[in-house]
């Protein structure tokens, strides 16, 4: 049995590593793909493209999306409907707040890494309820608490750039947005690597709810900074492994308390010993 067992993840192991067979499309062919399907469901002409049978039948002996697209659970923001897709366009990760912590960067990681995928966008929303509640301090209990600390730095900037409180809420969202490809880039070295080398491309967008129309915000403005940073700190830290404690990439701990943003922070910059090439 326990022969059997190691076969078997061995295996897995084979296929979550191996290379994908082809890339998808560029980034900017990509992102022009989706800005034209968005302008269509803005003016009500769409082509509703690959929502026929024999597109469902076509994809189910393989998938092709040329996108990946990290976006919150709303159930106002349909992906391939605000972007008028289809089966097998899109690669979507969705959760509340649109947060990018373990399992939805490791689903980008596949996303990009193993389905060729070179453009991910992390979307917000207008008037959403996860950033909403942590710009109102709400109490929440469960599970919640650990979900939403990843969108505490994004309103304390808010609040740092001096937005007056009407409109908090708002400039939260659109820094969250970027919040969830710092996070992205910090945490997760096969990403940063392939944004490094230009193969990978993070924008930040918000799709608002009462025009249906998406804001693009482009990359992240500390991209640049982000990348040099993990950079130099391989270049410190190189042949002195063991220096710097790896981060844990572990489930969420299930608390309700909140975890400090610094200490995320700090415990992600260990990535950077373990780099073998580039940031």
């Amino acid at each position: 049995m326990r022969f059997f067992f190691l076969v078997i993840v061995a295996g897995l192991s084979y296929f979550l590593s191996a290379e994908p067979t082809e890339r998808g499309i560029l980034a900017s062919e990509a992102l022009k793909k989706l800005k034209e399907g968005n302008q269509r469901f803005v003016e009500e002409r769409v082509m509703r493209p690959n929502q026929t049978f024999d597109r469902l039948m076509k994809v189910s002996t393989g998938q092709h999306p040329f996108v990946s697209i990290l976006s919150c659970s709303d159930s106002r923001v349909p992906p391939e409907m605000l972007f008028d897709q289809g089966f097998g366009d899109l690669f979507v990760v969705r959760v509340a707040g649109n947060v990018a912590d373990t399992d939805e960067i490791g689903t980008l990681e596949y996303g990009v890494g193993h389905l060729g995928t070179e453009l991910i966008v992390v979307l917000g929303h207008t008037k959403c309820g996860a950033v909403s509640a942590v710009a109102k301090g709400a109490s929440v209990g469960g599970h919640i608490p650990a979900l939403v600390d990843n969108i505490i730095p994004a309103v304390k900037k808010a609040k740092g750039e001096g937005v007056k409180e009407s409109g908090l809420i708002d400039r939260a969202i659109e820094l969250n947005a970027f919040q969830g490809i710092e996070d992205i880039l910090i945490r997760s070295k096969e990403i940063r690597h392939l944004v490094y080398q230009h193969r990978v491309t993070l924008v930040g967008a918000v799709y608002d709810l009462s025009t249906g129309k998406v804001k693009w915000m482009g990359e992240h403005p500390d991209q640049e900074r982000i990348l040099k940073f993990f950079a130099s700190e391989k270049s410190h830290t190189e042949g002195a492994e063991g220096s710097i404690s790896k981060p844990d990439t572990g489930k969420k701990k299930e608390s309700s308390t909140l975890k400090s943003p610094s200490a995320v922070r700090s415990a992600s910059d260990g990535d950077a010993a373990a780099e073998s090439a580039g940031p």
